[in-house]
């Protein structure tokens, strides 16, 4: 019998960038379009955002190739400046984001209601790759 209650799925980061670029960087649509993809035979060609309680967002995923797309879209359940974003995807599944400020460096923990079709693992990992390489994006504008 179903319960309701979804397993759910964590990944995190460290990013070493402060926490006000990281909450640029992760909410920005012309941001977005250029680290939101799991692999390099992946793109982001639109996002959209309306940074909210209630406000939506949509990112439009594809394979480069143009084999096969997606729009990734949800709505804002709630949004706390550099701390938190929650938001609620098409298909009804939850998903929280926090940002934790460490002096310059930024902790980036995701967790996220798994879907029904593909492995907890390949979910866990498709969705590591995606904040791996916002990690790498975010990390690339840092001068040493």
């Amino acid at each position: 019998m179903e319960t309701g209650k979804k397993e759910t799925i964590s990944v995190e980061t460290t990013v070493h960038v402060p926490v006000e670029k990281v909450w640029e960087y992760w909410t920005a649509p012309e941001h977005i379009k250029q680290w939101s993809n799991a692999s390099d035979d992946w793109h982001a060609p639109k996002a959209e955002n309306d940074l909210r309680t209630g406000g939506k967002f949509l990112t439009r995923m594809e394979a480069k190739d143009g084999s096969f797309g997606f729009d990734f879209t949800g709505i804002y359940d709630e949004v706390k400046q550099h701390e938190l974003i929650s938001y609620t995807m098409e298909d009804g599944r939850k998903v929280e984001i926090s940002f934790i400020a460490r002096d310059n460096d930024t902790k980036v923990m995701e967790t996220f209601e798994a879907e029904d079709t593909n492995s907890m693992e390949m979910q866990k990992t498709g969705w590591q790759s995606i904040l791996d390489n916002f990690k790498k994006y975010s990390e690339s504008f840092q001068t040493s």
